[in-house]
């Protein structure tokens, strides 16, 4: 690891047992070992599951992977995900750990506009500030303002999309993961969201990212790491 190492994971296993089929093990992750620095974008490659998005929400938290190991830096000192205490791992996902699904999940009736900032104003920033943020952003990813006091759950697939990717770029995660967070969008917001990750890249963000367009892992990847069976054997 160097001094601008933000992830490190070793010798990561993850797989799922099929309860509902007799308690079949099915392995996905074997012994995955990568870091991530500032300012990289790490594209995650391989077939459908080949495990790009369990590898995700394993840095995320979601999922423990024993024996291995997840690092990631927080606030200067290294923290291992699989043995912090919910309250650290809360807190992780506040400041250092950003996250953007494929999917915008959302409480009913709650504005658009609300919905961006609230990663903001979980930190203590004034509510006009973040709402500036936020209004910002959904201006360069080109939601119409008339949408922004509206809840985004009648909006439509792509407008959901760039809700999202606002929320996840809002608050300036040093950490951040995409999981095909273009997906649904047309050319020109694809490039809107290029632009994001490479400015988040020059403030020195580590990104781990899913995208399926060669197109969009040229555009942005610095390195690819390939999880299709052979690597992950």
């Amino acid at each position: 690891m160097s001094a601008q190492t933000l992830v490190h994971v070793e010798r990561l296993d993850k797989g799922f047992v099929l309860h509902n089929q007799g308690g079949v093990k099915l392995p996905v992750l074997r012994g995955i070992s990568l870091a991530v620095d500032a300012g990289e974008c790490l594209v995650l490659a391989g077939p459908s599951g080949s495990g790009k998005s369990t590898l995700l929400r394993c840095l995320y938290g979601n999922y423990l992977a024993p024996p291995g190991a997840v690092h990631v830096r927080h606030e200067g000192a290294w923290v291992d995900l699989g043995s912090a205490p919910p309250g650290e791992l809360l807190e992780l996902r506040r400041t250092t750990i950003g996250y953007v699904s494929q999917f915008l999940r959302v409480i009913p009736r709650i504005p658009a506009l609300d919905i961006v900032s609230e990663p903001l104003r979980r930190r203590g920033v004034p509510a006009e500030s973040a709402a500036g943020r936020a209004r910002h952003l959904l201006e360069r990813l080109r939601i119409p303002a008339r949408l922004w006091t509206l809840p985004p759950a009648t909006f439509s697939g792509g407008e959901q999309q760039r809700i999202n990717i606002a929320r996840g770029f809002v608050a300036e995660y040093p950490i951040l993961l995409l999981d095909e967070p273009t997906a649904a969008l047309d050319p020109d917001n694809r490039g809107a969201v290029v632009d994001l990750i490479a400015e988040a890249r020059q403030r020195g963000c580590a990104i781990v990212g899913i995208f399926h367009d060669p197109a969009m892992q040229q555009a942005i990847g610095t390195r690819v790491f390939d999880l299709s069976p052979r690597r992950a054997a």
